[in-house]
């Protein structure tokens, strides 16, 4: 894994071991008076994230976690998508665009609505995948692909 994309954070010690996936849900009210929540809240909610490494292994005190939590190095997975067809070329910097779509009970809704990503947050197309495993509904020619985020330049 590139080591400029790691991320140092806090995970259940329980559950911290390399290869363990887990989507990061935000604060919670039980952080609030955390000496060390700055440390877990450094990542980007509802992102999913892979554990690439184990650090000392020294245990925190921690209100969610029963057994503590330790530091781990973490990278960010790749946003797995529908995007329209004609978008869909790899290095492609787009806005993501998201669909008002109703049809929550279509086998594709997920993928067209990743939770890791809000309407208009700049996107690159990292790889395409292929086709959709089915047939749009409303008629969207759209291709699966992964997409990664595009840091915002100050």
């Amino acid at each position: 894994m590139d080591e400029v994309n790691r991320i140092i954070t806090l995970c259940g010690k329980d559950w911290a071991n390399i290869g363990v996936e887990f989507t990061f849900l935000g604060e919670k009210p039980e952080c609030q008076g955390c000496k060390v929540k700055r440390t877990c809240l450094r990542l980007r909610e509802n992102a999913k994230y892979k554990i690439v490494g184990l650090r000392d292994g020294t245990v925190q005190e921690c209100a969610l976690h029963d057994n503590g939590v330790v530091a781990v190095e973490v990278v960010e997975l790749p946003i797995i998508a529908l995007l329209d067809a004609k978008k869909s070329v790899p290095g492609a910097k787009i806005k993501y665009d998201r669909r008002n779509c109703e049809l929550y009970d279509c086998s594709m809704f997920n993928l067209c609505n990743p939770v890791e990503l809000k309407d208009g947050e700049n996107v690159i197309v990292e790889k395409v995948i292929g086709d959709s495993h089915g047939i749009c509904e409303k008629g969207y020619a759209v291709k699966i692909v992964e997409l990664g985020r595009v840091e915002e330049e100050d």
